[in-house]
């Protein structure tokens, strides 16, 4: 496993292929290994990188202040990557837009499965939904040491309900189970997720840094290719920024996956990378 120092963090990361350069960027709730039918099916006519932001997978820990955008630029300069292609899921999108619109030379065109959006207000009721979930597997006093890594000892059964609770909300989503899912898909999903919570509570305190400024009110600067998928099984939450960043984003093309929930990469593999596949050909 190949590391590299960025922004003060090593990055665990893999690299292959010959080509223009597509940079994939995982969501919140997995690891790079998100990406992996994406990552060896492009590689046939690209160089593809997918990394573990600091914090994730095999990378180094994330403490103090974070700027998981800042950390994806400083790793093109490392790797010495002058453009790329950027393709981010959940907040991995939100980071590779934040990117593009601080150094728009450096990115040819983007890719933006189930994103984020940096500077975008979640609804109270999204916040009371997961809340309630949550609480409901794990009492509100062990969840509070958790997240200001002030608990003696985590329990692996806690992490493990953590992980399926977050994955049902939103990599399930509402009206479906994890039965709907292959279980091979379903099982994936959970060891990557169980590893985020795993580390996130037994790694030390950080602060995650916004871009600023944050990449709501600028959307019509982009000016990259843009391709923005959305899963339909998604939380409608979710998905409503799907909307935003289609409408915002001139000639934005935007993709509706049916019976998808938030991880289009890893539940729908074949047909993501069909999709970048086309969308990049387009691009160049």
């Amino acid at each position: 496993m190949p590391t590299v120092r960025a922004n003060g963090a090593d990055l665990a990361y893999d690299d292959t292929g010959a080509g223009p350069v597509v940079v994939l960027v995982h969501g919140g709730l997995t690891d790079r290994r998100m990406w992996d039918h994406q990552f060896a099916a492009l590689a046939e006519r690209h160089r593809v990188v997918r990394y573990d932001r600091r914090g994730y997978g095999e990378s180094g820990p994330a403490a103090g202040d974070v700027a998981h955008h800042a950390d994806l630029l400083a790793l093109l300069d490392a790797l010495g990557i002058e453009r790329a292609a950027l393709a981010g899921s959940s907040m991995g999108g939100a980071y590779a837009l934040d990117v593009a619109l601080a150094a728009p030379e450096r990115v040819t065109s983007l890719a933006l499965i189930a994103s984020g959006l940096s500077g975008h207000e979640w609804p109270p009721e999204m916040g009371a939904l997961a809340r309630e979930r949550i609480l409901a597997v794990l009492p509100a006093d062990r969840l509070q040491a958790y997240r200001e890594h002030t608990a003696a000892t985590v329990d692996p059964a806690d992490v493990a309900a953590m992980a399926e609770v977050q994955l049902r909300l939103s990599a399930v989503g509402p009206g479906r189970e994890p039965s709907d899912l292959d279980p091979d898909v379903w099982k994936h999903m959970l060891r990557m997720c169980r590893l985020v919570f795993e580390r996130d509570w037994t790694g030390p305190a950080h602060t995650e840094l916004a871009a600023d400024p944050p990449a709501k009110g600028r959307l019509a600067d982009v000016t990259q290719p843009t391709l923005v998928v959305n899963g339909r099984a998604d939380l409608p939450y979710i998905q409503d920024v799907s909307g935003l960043l289609a409408d915002g984003i001139a000639g934005a093309r935007r993709i509706d996956l049916d019976d998808t929930g938030h991880l289009p990469p890893v539940e729908r593999p074949a047909e993501v990378t069909a999709l970048l596949t086309r969308f990049l050909a387009r691009a160049g």
